[in-house]
């Protein structure tokens, strides 16, 4: 992990998966996403570090990412355009939905997701789900 930009890791839960000495030695301003991951002794290694954390629970710490910003959008728009699946393109394009919608209202590394009450996010993902399934040809 020295001198690494980006951590995402996927784990069993438990202290010690990954040791905070290690994100110590990750680039300034790196970005860490431990998931499933007890967090609560990573957070103090990222705190006043320049790095951005994320999270995918609980809501005690900024950056938190789940499928609560995906599902509600996907699947409307999804129903919507009443398409036979859910394709790879589909869920990436909610994925630039999301980032899009934080994009414009601008970006912190304590605020780099929407959360859950900027509800304008989930009619654009929602429409922005519904295009690709035209495009890909899942719409019916």
């Amino acid at each position: 992990m020295k001198g690494a930009d980006v951590l995402i890791a996927l784990s069993t839960p438990g202290p010690d998966v990954i040791k905070p000495a290690w994100v110590k030695t990750m680039a300034p301003k790196s970005i860490v996403s431990p998931v499933r991951i007890r967090f609560r002794d990573l957070s103090v290694c990222c705190e006043g570090s320049g790095r951005i954390h994320c999270r995918d629970r609980p809501r005690d710490f900024p950056n938190q990412v789940n499928n609560s910003l995906g599902f509600p959008g996907i699947l409307k728009g999804t129903l919507i355009v009443k398409a036979s699946k859910i394709t790879d393109n589909m869920a990436i394009a909610a994925a630039y939905s999301i980032a899009t919608t934080a994009e414009k209202r601008g970006i912190t590394p304590e605020n780099i997701v929407p959360l859950m009450s900027e509800w304008e996010l989930f009619p654009a993902e929602a429409r922005d789900v519904a295009v690709q399934a035209m495009a890909d040809g899942v719409a019916r």
